[in-house]
């Protein structure tokens, strides 16, 4: 109750604008418990991170992607993350507060790190699965594809309100969500399938032949 807590207090207001007070009214308990179990505020607010984390990395592992073709594992697992993210829109402020502060808690945190890790090993079986049977890109990254299935996702929630203000037309509105969604699925998979091995970093360190 006090980590659930913590998470609305410091998503909505950062981490020098939360209060431990308030933490401690939403959760029904006392300032000193808080203190007794986390240390200090920035322990709890690493805490937090690290239970926001595991949120949408434990939902990930139940996707049960390694069962699935690979094309079909990428598209469940990009439709996932625009989900989880446009359902979760405090875990993207959550994110972009800690950006704020150059991930300065996260890079305090070997369990942070560690979840993170999961991601990339799962997208790397299934890149590799991709490529054994010719239907994806011998040169793709595993790191190039999360950060490509989730810059929009992250982005549509996180900049909502500047974009809406200045093109007149909510991100987030349920008006646009198949097309959205489509879009990202058809961008991931049109990159997986470009089939070429030097078209996107020729002679560049790291690309595969």
């Amino acid at each position: 109750s006090i980590l659930d807590a913590a998470f609305v207090e410091f998503s909505d207001n950062g981490l020098d604008g939360a209060r431990v007070d308030a933490i401690a009214a939403r959760a029904g308990t006392t300032v000193r418990m808080i203190y007794y179990y986390f240390a200090s505020k920035d322990g709890l607010y690493r805490a937090v991170l690290e239970h926001a984390y595991a949120g949408i990395r434990t939902r990930e592992r139940d996707l049960g992607l390694e069962a699935l073709p690979p094309a079909e594992a990428i598209r469940r697992l990009a439709e996932f993350v625009f989900d989880y993210e446009e359902a979760n829109p405090r875990f993207v402020r959550l994110v972009s507060i800690e950006n704020i502060h150059r991930a300065a808690h996260i890079a305090r945190s070997e369990t942070i790190r560690a979840l993170n890790q999961t991601v990339i090993t799962t997208i790397g079986a299934i890149l590799a699965r991709g490529q054994a049977q010719g239907v994806f890109r011998r040169d793709a990254e595993p790191i190039d594809v999360h950060l490509l299935m989730t810059a929009f996702c992250f982005f549509r929630v996180s900049n909502r309100h500047t974009l809406g203000t200045i093109f007149g037309q909510d991100p987030l509105s349920p008006a646009l969500r198949a097309r959205h969604r489509g879009m990202l699925v058809e961008s991931v998979l049109s990159f997986l399938r470009g089939g070429g091995t030097d078209s996107v970093a020729a002679g560049e360190p790291g690309a595969r032949t």
